[in-house]
């Protein structure tokens, strides 16, 4: 059954958002003609979102298809006993023009209560920001249901939050429960679960074309947010050329980063596990078998857990390898 997978590349699905921008298209080569592409998702199994093989013998099947059909050669045993037919991760390049709306997100009980729908433990990788850009993680201050209230009726909840400058390669890790919005001018990757469930708190008063304003779901929201987490959403990381170099790892992915300087890179995946590579900056080659696939900034490639050894070849290429 394995001896059909290789490195697999799937359609990117461009969403419009009142926020999105250009980045995609003109930094990433996202061929798109929306007016406000906010997101690229690169590999998604979110319901009416499934994406579709882009490359190689399997060009046309879906994702779900292909877990259908090669079960745990495709993502690894232990991760098809925990998640079967359904995959866990979501991965996103994001580019906002504008502020996104001041968010958070549930976890995996209430998500699962309320939504039917896993939580959305996430982590953001900064690949480009202009100038004074920002990112909104977490509070200020000592922060009580209370006062959180009362900033949000007297809309100044901004005077309690967390602003960070940021520039390329920043990441943060945003755990479900932190209060947060991406800022104007930031592209970045993003890993996430398997989830599209958000509760918006403060989306900056805007109003669409046709003078609307979006949902805010406060009332659900109160009770997700963690009035208690320590502010740890920064992530150091080593920056070792040639090696894997761990930046995240909790109970929903481990993420590392790989800078590969002219030089072939031996891989063997002994996770029991897919392995993903996004690639944010320069490009890469990732054989496996006898099948060689080009990852070029902006690309996404997917390793199915059967892939047990391959190479990556790189003259200067900036990866994110991501696994479960």
């Amino acid at each position: 059954m394995s001896k059909n997978l290789y490195p697999i590349k799937f359609q990117p699905i461009l969403k419009d958002k009142i926020w999105g921008g250009q980045k995609l298209k003109t930094l990433l080569n996202k061929n798109n003609d929306l007016p406000n592409a906010g997101e690229s998702w690169e590999i998604s199994d979110v319901e009416g979102d499934t994406s579709v093989v882009n490359n190689g013998e399997l060009k046309g099947s879906s994702l779900k298809a292909l877990l259908e059909t090669y079960k745990s050669d495709l993502i690894g045993e232990k991760n098809y006993k925990v998640f079967g037919n359904k995959f866990p991760l979501l991965i996103k390049f994001i580019d906002a023009r504008e502020d996104l709306s001041i968010q958070l997100h549930p976890n995996d009980e209430l998500a699962a209560k309320r939504h039917n729908s896993f939580g959305k433990t996430e982590m953001w990788y900064v690949m480009q920001a202009d100038d004074d850009s920002n990112l909104i993680v977490g509070f200020n201050q000592k922060v009580t249901p209370e006062t959180y209230l009362k900033h949000l009726e007297k809309k100044s909840l901004t005077k309690i939050l967390n602003f960070d400058k940021v520039k390329e390669g920043d990441t943060y890790f945003i755990e479900v429960g932190r209060v947060h919005a991406i800022g104007a001018g930031v592209m970045l990757a993003e890993i996430q679960q398997t989830s599209d469930i958000t509760y918006r708190v403060y989306d900056w008063d805007r109003v669409d074309s046709e003078g609307n304003e979006r949902d805010l779901h406060n009332d659900l929201a109160i009770d997700a947010i963690n009035f208690e987490m320590k502010d740890d959403f920064r992530v150091d990381y080593s920056k070792t050329k040639n090696v894997s170099n761990e930046m995240v790892s909790c109970p929903y992915f481990t993420t590392s980063y790989l800078n590969i300087d002219a030089t072939i890179i031996e891989k063997v995946n002994t996770f029991d596990s897919f392995m993903i590579y996004m690639c944010v900056d320069g490009e890469a080659t990732i054989t496996a078998n006898t099948y060689s696939e080009t990852l070029k900034k902006g690309e996404t490639v997917l390793l199915p857990a059967a892939l047990k050894s391959f190479k990556i070849s790189a003259k200067n290429a900036k990866l994110l390898e991501v696994y479960v």
